[in-house]
């Protein structure tokens, strides 16, 4: 019979097995939170008056006629 320490290392091991089929979605999502945070956090200061004073992005684009 397994004493508890073999349990344990056999447990950690199927732990490990399973975990790195989600590590990737789990390291992808990490990545999309720090880029929002980091982004909130700069439209924030914008915001607030602390960051640069910009004039508004205008991008001009033109329209074209879609042949159906």
């Amino acid at each position: 019979m397994f004493g508890i320490g073999e349990l344990t290392i056999l447990l950690l091991v199927i732990v490990a097995v399973l975990a790195v089929k989600r590590l990737p979605d789990l390291t992808r999502s990490a990545g999309k939170a720090a880029r929002i945070l980091k982004s909130e956090k700069r439209a924030l200061k914008d915001e607030d008056g602390e960051g640069p004073r910009s004039s508004p992005r205008v991008i001009r684009g033109e329209t074209t006629e879609r042949d159906s």
